[in-house]
């Protein structure tokens, strides 16, 4: 092989690396774009955001943005996540915002934290607190997230 064959190959390479390497800086980009507010406040702050939305605007299908974001981590201000973690169906609030399962499993978490253990939260008042605040969910899926948190049922919960 020739010096300029080497030359060409190399530089063939380099360009195939660069293109391989260009969509996954663009999904991130486009996750930090996104969840601006989520970098700069926290979890409470995470938006709902598929990998369809962001696939079409950064001009890939779908599939790519699952690939690209497979075993990627990115470090935020908040620590370091899984780009999977930013990925969230979400529920819209009465007053029209939006917000990620995950910032309504953090509210869950939070009022199951501060109740009297004596007195414990039935998923049932869970639902109530949450609707008084606009976010409309089934008694079910508080359940659901209770469960996903690791929170035991009321009655296993109470502290006599």
């Amino acid at each position: 092989m020739a010096a300029s064959d080497n030359v060409r190959a190399d530089n063939c390479l380099t360009k195939i690396q660069h293109q391989r390497k260009e969509p996954s800086r663009k999904i991130g980009e486009e996750i930090v774009k996104r969840q601006r507010e989520f970098m700069e406040k926290g979890v409470a702050y995470l938006k709902p955001m598929t990998m369809v939305q962001v696939a079409e605007v950064v001009g890939v299908h779908e599939t790519t943005v699952s690939r690209a974001v497979s075993s990627k981590y990115i470090q935020t201000p908040q620590g370091l996540f899984e780009m999977k973690y930013f990925f969230t169906s979400g529920i819209q609030t009465s007053s029209g915002e939006d917000l990620s399962n995950t910032s309504v499993k953090d509210m869950i978490s939070d009022l199951f934290k501060k109740e009297d253990s004596h007195t414990p939260l039935s998923d049932q008042e869970v639902v109530k607190m949450l609707s008084d605040k606009g976010i409309q969910i089934a008694r079910r899926t508080v359940a659901k997230y209770r469960s996903e948190l690791g929170i035991l049922p009321s009655n296993l919960r109470k502290k006599y």
